[in-house]
């Protein structure tokens, strides 16, 4: 487990960022730090929003298969305390239990700027952009962009 800085992004553009270590650092409490209180996860195409204690366990859940994600933040729009994130993520490599582990796609996050000036999620949305009716298990490929890179 790597350590992590405690404090919250001050930045909208920094939230995919953090993210990232946090969910490294495969510390189920430090990613949940990074949700306000009654943020939703859309849990797939198609899938029901979770909240709360099931929001926090499917994170848990991916963690626990100790592949790490990378993050490619495409596009970040900030109106008042609001901010759309656009970001292409992957989660590849072998998991704990020696199984590959291949899954991704780009996000279209809303992130709010706390009363403490401190960004979380509000709303996470893995798989923002994939088409209606995709099969599952399928994710949209994620588009090439100039100077992509991992955090």
């Amino acid at each position: 487990m790597s350590t992590i800085p405690r404090a919250l992004p001050t930045r909208p553009e920094d939230v995919p960022a953090a993210f990232a270590a946090r969910f490294n650092s495969g510390d189920p409490s430090a990613l949940a730090e990074l949700y306000e209180e009654g943020a939703v996860l859309a849990a797939g195409p198609g899938g029901a929003p979770l909240a709360g204690t099931a929001l926090h366990a499917a994170n848990a859940r991916l963690q626990e298969l100790g592949v790490p994600i990378t993050v490619c933040p495409r596009q970040v729009y900030v109106t008042g305390d609001l901010a759309l994130l656009l970001v292409d993520w992957r989660i590849e490599g072998t998991g704990s239990d020696g199984r590959p582990v291949s899954v991704g796609g780009t996000a279209t996050d809303v992130a709010r700027r706390g009363e403490d000036g401190r960004w979380r999620y509000a709303v996470d949305n893995p798989f923002g952009t994939a088409p209606a009716g995709l099969p599952e298990g399928e994710e949209e490929s994620p588009r090439p962009s100039p100077g992509r890179h991992a955090l």
